[in-house]
């Protein structure tokens, strides 16, 4: 990760920070007042309480997201999938690294951070977990919240839905703890997989090498079975204990609002390193960087599904959140958009709330290009589709998220020509405005 921000700051993309800040709601509240005004990443070099510097904001733009995917030309969700079919094959996706000087400490000795005003005290939100399938020993990367308890404890959320839950549910059935590392300032490839939902044989540590286009280097770890990438800035190790749960929370999930306190699982720490020079790697959950790495895995997945169910899909986005999805097609025939709409509802049984179809003339990431082809290309009523009923989020025990809306903003079949959009001749080349402000800046 070290490496990337040093590709930011050469392109003056990163800003430095060399003030000192709290880590407990300062460094949060300068981090997201700083996305309001600034796509850049940020790096915090003096955090009160440790001698290791925050980076954060660092994920939050989709040109970034594309980059380190190499997409090249291709849009996401494209080159995801074919990452993801690289993946499935022989490799080698991973190497054995060279020998390296590691720094060993506590927890506290790192610098966490505490977000929002409710939360139950300091966690690790951008940590992802490294684990093994009990059965099949088919390694797994994903991302659960974990609050500091001690130098020895951390309280895990691990949602029913995720391969982690479901090998800790095996292990437990046999009385036994499972193994697990925690990354922090893991490379960006393994970050992107990390987000990524792959099928239960599918392995996110070959998926993150297929995007780099190489093994990764992976080293073992010393206290657990386990190997991990050894360019993860810092690697906590452990293992979440079978059939105990202690409290934990509250804290402000990615939806916007508090998740209050709950038993959880409980991750007993047997080791903490990190390497020379070592970047830790904050993250405000719901922020830009939490939401939009997990918004193109997201269209990724649900693309593939479209691909395989309907024709004429061009791309997917589920800006601004993963409760939304945007299909962008090249309409063939009277009813398209309803098949799409139908499609998209079941290709993902979690985030569907709100599906939306647009022509492939409306920019997806843009929702307010979306809004208005909605509102300009025909009648509200007719091309609005309600499925009442319909289980969504899995946390949910209110039914909240019960239910589906589906908007066609596709212009009336057979009378696109009515909806040709008004162009200004040369809009779309740059204009070199120093040529007509004198001096002036933007």
């Amino acid at each position: 990760m070290r490496e990337y921000l040093s590709r930011l700051k050469a392109r003056d993309e990163l800003l430095v920070i060399d003030r000192e800040v709290d880590p407990c709601h300062e460094l949060a509240n300068v981090a997201v007042q700083l996305q309001r005004k600034s796509a850049k990443a940020v790096l915090f070099n003096r955090v009160k309480g440790s001698a290791l510097p925050v980076a954060i904001n660092v994920y939050s733009q989709h040109d970034r997201l594309c980059e380190i995917i190499r997409c090249e030309g291709k849009t996401f969700c494209e080159r995801l999938e074919e990452h993801i079919q690289a993946s499935l094959g022989p490799g080698p996706w991973t190497r054995e690294a060279a020998a390296e000087a590691l720094h060993h400490g506590k927890l506290s000795d790192l610098p966490l951070l505490t977000h929002h005003g409710r939360d139950g005290g300091r966690y690790i939100t951008s940590g992802i977990f490294v684990a093994k399938d009990p059965e099949s020993g088919v390694p797994n990367l994903s991302f659960h919240r974990s609050q500091f308890i001690a130098d020895d404890e951390l309280r895990i959320r691990l949602g029913s839905s995720h391969d982690l839950y479901r090998y800790q549910q095996v292990a437990e059935q046999r009385g036994e703890p499972l193994e697990a590392a925690i990354l922090i300032g893991a490379p960006p490839e393994v970050f992107m997989a990390a987000c990524v939902s792959l099928p239960p044989e599918g392995d996110e540590l070959a998926l993150a090498a297929a995007m780099r286009g190489e093994p990764l280097p992976m080293r073992r770890c010393q206290t657990i079975g386990l190997s991990v990438p050894a360019e993860a800035e810092i690697v906590i190790e452990g293992r979440i204990l079978p059939h105990e749960r202690r409290p934990e929370g509250p804290f402000g999930e990615f939806m916007g609002y508090y998740v209050e306190v709950g038993d959880n699982h409980v991750f007993e720490v047997t080791n903490v390193s990190w390497r020379a020079d070592a970047v830790y790697h904050g993250l405000v959950c719901g922020s830009h960087e939490d939401l939009r790495p997990l918004e193109a895995a997201t269209a990724a997945r649900i693309y593939k599904h479209l691909k395989s169910q309907v024709r004429g899909v061009l791309d997917v986005s589920c800006r601004p959140t993963v409760m939304n999805t945007i299909v962008k097609i090249q309409k063939a025939y009277e009813g398209h958009a309803q098949h799409v709409l139908l499609a998209a509802m079941g290709s993902h049984l979690d985030y569907n709330k709100l599906c939306i179809v647009v022509d492939e003339d409306v920019d997806i990431y843009d929702m307010e290009e979306v809004v208005w082809a909605f509102l300009t290309r025909g009648r509200a009523d007719t091309r609005t589709m309600v499925l009442h009923d319909v289980p969504g989020f899995y946390r949910d025990p209110h039914k909240d998220h019960w239910g589906r809306l589906g908007l066609d903003a596709t212009r009336p079949w057979g009378r696109e020509a009515e909806f040709q959009r008004k162009r200004i001749p040369g809009d779309e080349t740059p204009i070199d405005f120093g040529a007509y402000l004198a001096g002036q800046n933007l």
